[in-house]
């Protein structure tokens, strides 16, 4: 999420974390799909996720395309220094490079952490050189995706508030 609001722990019940749940199992399941698997009418659950949007506690499903099958099978993760007084035009530029999947602000010796994906080498040589070109970045450092060991999951999160809940 880019704005900065999420939804509070407190916001969320046992029904929430069911229904988050079984939107991750099943992100095409329909309203009433949903409600008849964990048990609640029809209308709760459309209020519910009503609910949810409006905390800020679903978050897009564009995530779920593989950029692999676009012809982007090499992942990278690139460590940005930026010069302070630069941070949001650095941040502006990066939106606009296609390549760039998810930018964050970090703590310690350098400023952004880049997500990004390339064709091939040759791909990420240019997109590299091409972040190192914008002013206001004063260094960068990549780092290859050899192979993903966690994708990345909600579901453990929904599955333990779901057992606090009880």
């Amino acid at each position: 999420m880019s704005d900065g609001t999420r939804a509070a722990r407190s916001d969320l019940d046992g029904h929430d974390a069911r229904l988050l749940l079984a939107l991750a199992e099943d992100p095409r399941a329909t309203v009433l799909a949903l409600a008849e698997r964990i048990g609640i009418s029809r209308n709760t659950v459309q209020a519910r996720l009503a609910k949810l949007d409006r905390l800020g506690a679903l978050d897009t499903f564009e995530r779920r395309v593989d950029p692999a099958a676009l012809g982007y099978p090499l992942t990278a993760f690139v460590t940005v220094r930026v010069v302070q007084r630069e941070l949001a035009a650095v941040a502006a530029a990066l939106d606009r490079v296609p390549e760039v999947l998810e930018v964050h602000g970090v703590s310690g010796a350098e400023d952004l952490l880049v997500h990004l994906v390339a064709r091939d080498a040759d791909d990420l040589y240019r997109i590299a050189g091409h972040l190192l070109a914008i002013d206001g970045v004063e260094r960068t450092s990549t780092s290859l995706v050899m192979r993903s060991l966690v994708e990345f999951r909600t579901a453990p999160l929904l599955r333990r508030l779901i057992g606090e809940g009880r």
